[in-house]
């Protein structure tokens, strides 16, 4: 089950809650807005494939858990196919330092080693089918909870393309360090490295996005 199927259900993007580490959780006032019962959305919801669990909170919003929170990456494709304002204004972020002081450099080096991963993947032999269940690490389901996000951020008034793309870029950097999508040494291809690749793939699609939002161009290196 993914954002975008949930918000076809529910007439509005959900809402993701919590770090993920252990539950793919959002949260919806869907059933309020629509003045249906919070309790006969809840057993319809229940019902669809890749629902874990409905629970109807205090005051009628609808939490729910999803069974594999990797599916949400299938949803996001390059930049090009979303539509995107450019911010009027320049770039929130300066061209240098060139250092995690900076905000935009870390936004920006992570669309690059994002790309780049998709280019040594290639070259490593990297290959297969997406598996979006294996995407079970603390560190992939933190990059997941931080996609999540990207529906609601693009129908908003106010998405906070800057706020949000630091906020990925962070989570980006420490699973590309710590939950590797490449292979290193003699060790073999794996469908976790190929799963790895297609998140980094949304990863640096979603930068891209963003800075572009920002009037900036990604770039592939720096």
């Amino acid at each position: 089950m993914t954002p975008g199927r949930l918000a076809e259900v529910l007439g509005l993007p959900p809402i993701p809650r919590g770090t993920w580490a252990e539950a793919a959780t959002y949260v919806s006032p869907a059933a309020l807005r629509r003045g249906e019962d919070p309790e006969a959305m809840a057993a319809r919801l229940r019902a669809l494939p890749g629902i874990a669990g409905v629970r109807v909170r205090p005051g009628g919003f609808l939490e729910i858990e999803v069974a594999v929170p990797g599916e949400l990456v299938a949803e996001i494709g390059p930049a090009a196919a979303a539509p995107v304002t450019p911010a009027a204004g320049p770039s929130p972020w300066p061209d240098f330092p060139r250092t995690w002081a900076n905000p935009g450099f870390a936004v920006r080096y992570a669309h690059v080693r994002a790309a780049a991963v998709q280019r040594w993947a290639a070259e490593l032999g990297v290959t297969g089918d997406f598996r979006p269940g294996l995407l079970t690490g603390r560190r992939d389901r933190a990059v997941l909870r931080s996609l999540a996000e990207l529906p609601g951020r693009r129908v908003s008034r106010d998405p906070g393309w800057a706020a949000y793309t630091e906020q990925l870029a962070l989570a980006y950097h420490d699973a590309f360090e710590r939950a590797p999508a490449l292979p290193s040494g003699d060790e073999p291809p794996s469908p976790l490295h190929a799963a790895r690749v297609r998140l980094a793939r949304a990863v640096r699609d979603v930068l891209a996005e963003g800075l572009a939002a920002l009037g900036e161009t990604a770039p592939t290196g720096l």
